[in-house]
């Protein structure tokens, strides 16, 4: 199985392709991020990072997407470009009729380290 994974942002999208099967080891296919211009006004930058999503799309060929589901934060402004660049994933995932996994943070961390408070160098040991 091929997923493209998504960490939205309306200022970096990151991407990542991994493939694999059920108890193998996976192999990681890609990894980049899509990246807008803080200045530019939000409708273009959600244009840049959906072209940047159907890109990794059309390279890829994803069975499935999974993107990081937006959570509460303290700072309005960056939740609503996180959830905007978030929809972008899925409506580009389900144009092409790709089914579309949504994952907390805290969930991924407990899937890779088995714990849901890891640090990102926990993940990063794990994932390595």
């Amino acid at each position: 199985m091929r997923v493209l994974g998504v960490d939205p942002g309306l200022t970096r999208c990151g991407i990542g392709v991994v493939e694999g099967v059920a108890g193998r080891p996976l192999r990681m296919a890609g990894v980049g991020v899509v990246r807008t211009a803080a200045d530019a006004p939000v409708a273009q930058r959600l244009v840049l990072v959906e072209r940047g999503i159907e890109q990794w799309l059309d390279e890829h060929r994803p069975e499935c997407v999974a993107v990081e589901r937006v959570f509460s934060q303290h700072n309005v402004s960056t939740v609503m470009g996180t959830a905007q660049a978030s929809a972008v994933a899925m409506l580009c995932a389900a144009r092409r009729g790709l089914p579309v996994a949504l994952h907390t943070p805290s969930e991924v961390k407990a899937a890779v380290t088995g714990s849901g408070r890891a640090d990102k160098a926990q993940v990063g040991a794990m994932v390595t």
